[in-house]
């Protein structure tokens, strides 16, 4: 799966400055269910615990906070009312009565704490090693004690085939389901445990063999979405059995599970269809099973719809019935792999398909019949990437058709269904007329999607903790392939950058780390995981002596385990049987982080010495943390061609090399291939910046773009001032190059929207106007040279349409005059034509977001907006008219009926980055909590996106408390994602790098 703004852009313990919120030592349980232990009675006691009770009685304690109601009014141990006078005991009385208590309480802490003893009315009965904790159950729905008391479900049974009949009705949005399941018995059992999600289970059989099928009862425990059947007598292994259950359910309102979806067609009317997205834990909400990745199984899909609609699956279509209601069933062919129940999908709808036949396969895009002549590029990729993927791995995709369907409401960006490719409409439709720039999107997201037919779909990791080997890897692939595939269209990945960003701060995650509730799940969809994981890859590959190793690797570990599931380790020794790796890479997966180099240099001497790079850095976070780093560089001799790299192995906290010759400077990670920053000293900067101001192109513009990334880095850290970073950027004046262009504009404009948006009192409002003023008098004298020799017609070139578009965009984002009123223009020209005339795709950005500036204009934008059919126009439209920070268009996305809710996410990003907006977002979040959980769930992407759009430009305590308090009062409904803890320390960082560096820009002035 691929997430929309993942082209905008384990549970470690987070020991930060601030306090942790609200930690539970318990798990939580729902308050109508009671902890029992050994299956007791709420009111059964045993000797041991009658005894335990009068204990805690001696001490004044109540056992298991029982309440007094439920005792006698008579008991003696009810508190008495005092006599009306008392004499004052002695000294002596006083102090023989503390004595004894001292002693008793003694005596029992260490009974207690007595190692290897476990502590009952009649002493040791037996060493706690020999006597471990009897798990809690809970209580099923019905009452009954619920049989497993664990998120992972037990591995003594393992489901072979499903047979799933679905009877969809779009008028009432409700469906029914018969599901069938043929299972193994792999280790004696007596209990059954699956997945159901808000299905209603009308009736279950079971049968063993060839037995007669019997009625069983089905217990549910919904806080963990489980169901299980108990039985009398064991299931021996190796036997065969079968499950039987029929159920109804809603369709899902939100955008997972088995959902349903309209549109709005040319002729206004509104077309409703049912469409499924299951990654990560969602199969259970369309039919009950297994859902967990490693329970790989066999599916053969029946579904029944009315007349003048069509169905898609997995696999190509068998047959079709008509049934005596008057609907038709379709039935698809059994899956020809085992599959995950993630990779599940079915739709119903009245799409329109064009197919071909490439690479032995059947290749369709499928789409809205108003839509369809927007289908061809996605399949002219389809088909190359396909015919591409099947040479590299060496193993052919093994399904005979292949669909890729735009669906028109869809959150994510796309999912990679087994044979059965959903994604958004922006994300797989593009026009004739569009530019290389929209084009890249499309190729880069198909690129991704087919790269896990392989990753992720033939081989797939075990566990949801190592979902880094399904999306690292297609996250790797996706930029190897379209570069290879589709040279012209330039792809160039500056992602690193930002899952840099993230994983510099303590509330990160190791690549590979544990995952113990579903939340944390949701979580794992992050940049640690998809870009983090793709850069270590790269960094593996470019690190090797041949070129050929790494991928004769890869295909080694794809052959080895097809059609099985793996871990992190399984891929290293597997990639180990042709180049030795393991011990390298383990130390870039298992832990959180990544490592700062340091250069010092006597003479041709240079020192290496690695450390965390962790911005939240005090004596409570230092960690010891080492990697073993292929750091590579290059020198002034020969620095651009990749026969000039070097490299050299840095396992320990520091090494020595020694340079030929007379080197003038060097520089370190040729290429920025390598996951690490470097830090040259005062020297070693001032070396380079010299070089650069000479010639620029003395370095590749990746290099440049990494001197620039890693300088703001060293600031945030605190480890050079903010002088020395103006001291790097003197020489773009100089620069054309799109990626050390828009890496410098970034990371200005972050700081500009910090500075804009400090409201603390001791920055006086005055200071605030001439800070701001003097950043982007800085940026405009620096860059304007560039932005005026823009142009604002049609550009073939896709990295000069990037470097236009974040020019300009930035430009008119500080209101030069030049860039608003050609913006202004080119809008204008736009609606008197109707539309005819049309805007260069990169600059409609730019154009849509200075008309809605103005009031009138952005009505008719608003109007442009509703009309539009094209989705990545639509789009552009959204971001400009939520850039005025109109709290109108908030409530709209929230509502869904004019602004798609899919949408939501991008609308308070963009909202946020004005100067008021994202005060009134920050509101907004707060009052709509629960709505917006019940839209994205907990820990979600989107949820992700939310949450640091919102707190990103916070600087302040005040700010910081106002987010803490929040989240803190949420619980379970929030209070624990790491997306929390990370904007928590996000806010402390924001306010010392304010604190640390606002007098050197004072003085700047």
């Amino acid at each position: 799966m691929i997430e929309n703004s993942m082209f905008e852009e384990e549970p470690d313990i987070v020991d930060l400055t601030f306090p942790a919120l609200d930690p539970d030592e318990v798990v939580y349980e729902p308050r109508s269910s009671r902890l029992l232990v050994r299956g007791l009675g709420e009111n059964d006691m045993d000797e041991d615990e009658e005894d335990c009770e009068s204990s805690a009685r001696l001490l004044g304690m109540s056992f298991m906070n029982r309440s007094s109601a439920l005792r006698s009014s008579s008991s003696p141990y009810t508190r008495q009312a005092p006599p009306s006078s008392c004499s004052r005991p002695s000294a002596r009385t006083m102090v023989v009565c503390v004595f004894v208590l001292v002693i008793v309480a003694s005596v029992t802490m260490a009974l207690y704490f007595l190692p290897g003893c476990t502590f009952t009315k009649t002493g040791c009965r037996k060493p706690n090693k020999t006597t471990p904790l009897e798990p809690v159950y809970p209580l099923s729905t019905n009452g009954e004690l619920f049989p497993w008391a664990q998120l992972r479900l037990p591995h003594s049974i393992r489901p072979l085939s499903y047979d799933l009949t679905l009877n969809p009705d779009l008028d009432s949005m409700t469906f029914t389901g018969h599901t069938v399941i043929q299972m193994s018995v792999l280790h004696s059992t007596k209990i059954i445990v699956l997945h159901s999600a808000n299905l209603n289970i009308i009736k279950a059989t079971f049968k063993v063999g060839d037995e007669a099928a019997r009625d069983v009862t089905v217990l549910e425990y919904k806080p963990r979405q489980q169901i299980a059947v108990k039985f009398p007598e064991e299931l021996k292994t190796g036997q065969y059995c079968v499950l039987t259950l029929d159920y109804s359910a809603n369709l899902s309102h939100t955008y997972d599970g088995f959902y349903n979806s309209s549109y709005i067609d040319k002729a206004g009317n509104k077309r409703v269809l049912a469409a499924t997205q299951f990654e990560p834990l969602s199969a259970r909400k369309a039919f009950p099973c297994f859902d967990e990745p490693a329970f790989k199984a066999t599916f053969l899909i029946k579904i029944s719809r009315k007349p003048n609609y069509m169905t898609l699956s997995n696999m190509p279509k068998a047959k079709s019935t008509p049934l005596s209601n008057g609907l038709m069933q379709d039935e698809f062919e059994k899956t020809s792999v085992n599959m995950s129940t993630y990779l599940v999908a079915f739709i119903v709808a009245n799409f329109t398909p064009i197919s071909k036949n490439a690479s032995k396969t059947l290749v369709s895009v499928y789409s809205v019949p108003e839509k369809k002549e927007y289908t061809d590029y996605a399949m002219d990729a389809a088909s190359k990437l396909l015919e591409f993927y099947n040479k590299f791995f060496d193993i052919d995709y093994p399904l005979e058709k292949l669909d890729l369907v735009a669906i028109p409401d869809f959150l994510a960006g796309a999912m990679e269904n087994w044979g059965l490719i959903t994604f958004r409409e922006t994300s797989l439709l593009v026009g004739k007329e569009s530019s290389p720039l929209e084009k890249r999107v499309v190729a880069t997201i198909i690129a991704h999607e087919l790269a896990h037919q392989w990753f992720g779909n033939m081989v797939t990791m075990s566990w949801w903790n190592d979902l880094w080997l399904n999306e690292g890897f297609a996250t790797y692939m996706e930029f190897m392939s379209v570069q290879t595939v589709f040279p012209e269209l330039d792809i160039v990945s500056s992602l690193r950058f930002r899952a840099m960003d993230k994983d510099a701060l303590n509330s990160s995650h190791a690549v590979s780390t544990e995952v113990n509730t579903s939340e944390q799940v949701e979580e794992m969809f992050d940049s640690v995981s998809y870009e983090k994981g793709a850069s270590i890859l790269l960094m593996l590959n470019a690190s090797l002596p041949w070129n050929q190793q790494f991928t004769k690797g890869i295909i080694q570990y794809l052959k080895q385990f097809n059609g099985l599931n793996t871990g992190t380790d399984d891929l290293w020794n597997s990639l180990t049987q042709v180049c030795n790796v393991s011990e390298m890479m383990h130390s870039w997966t298992s832990q959180k982080g990544f490592p700062l180099v340091t250069v010092s240099r006597k003479g041709n001497q240079v020192t290496l010495m690695q450390e965390h790079f962790l911005l939240t850095s005090d004596n409570g976070t230092l960690t010891s943390s080492l990697w073993n780093i292929p750091v590579t560089y290059v020198n002034d001799s020969c620095s651009l061609a990749p026969e000039c790299r070097q490299v050299f192995t840095l396992k320990t906290k520091s090494g020595t090399l020694k340079l030929p010759g007379n080197v003038k400077w060097l520089k370190l990670n040729y290429r920025n291939t390598g996951f690490y920053i470097v830090h040259y000293g005062d020297e070693g900067w001032a070396a380079l910046i010299e070089a650069l101001s000479t010639n620029v192109t003395v370095l590749t513009p990746e290099d440049r773009a990494s001197l620039i990334h890693n300088i703001f880095a060293l600031s945030r850290l605190g480890r050079v001032s903010f002088h020395q970073v103006l001291n790097v950027l003197k020489y773009m004046s100089k620069e054309t190059e799109t990626s050390p262009v828009t890496e410098a504009l970034l990371q200005l404009n972050i700081i500009y929207r910090l500075l804009d948006k400090r409201l603390e009192h001791d920055l006086a409002a005055r200071m605030k106007v001439l800070l701001t003023r003097t950043v982007k008098i800085y940026i405009l004298d620096n860059f304007g040279p560039l932005m005026d020799k823009q142009t604002w017609g049609v550009e073939e070139n896709v990295s000069k349409q990037e470097l236009r578009s974040a020019l300009l965009g930035m430009a008119c984002s500080l209101n030069q005059d030049k860039c608003i009123q050609q913006a202004k223009a080119l809008f204008k020209e736009y609606v008197k034509s109707n539309g005819t005339t049309r805007i260069p795709d990169d600059l409609q950005q730019v154009v849509f977001t200075v008309a809605a500036q103005s009031e009138e204009d952005w009505s008719t934008l608003l109007g442009l907006f509703s009309a539009t059919t094209y989705d990545a126009e639509k789009r552009k439209m959204l971001r400009g008219l939520a850039s005025t920070q109109n709290a109108w268009i908030l409530q709209a996305g929230l509502k869904g009926d004019i602004i798609q809710t899919q949408e939501l996410p991008l609308v308070i990003n963009t909202v946020c980055n004005g100067f008021t907006g994202y005060l009134f977002a920050w509101d907004f979040i707060q009052e709509n909590w629960d709505r917006l959980i019940e839209k994205f769930s907990v820990g979600s992407y989107a949820m992700q996106i939310i949450i640091k759009s919102a707190t990103s430009q916070f600087s302040t305590k005040a700010h910081f408390d106002q987010v803490y308090g929040f989240f803190s009062s949420l619980k379970e409904r929030g209070s624990q994602m790491r997306s929390v803890q990370e904007a928590l320390e996000t806010i402390r960082l924001n306010q010392r790098w304010m604190d640390q560096n606002l007098p050197t820009l004072q003085k700047w002035l």
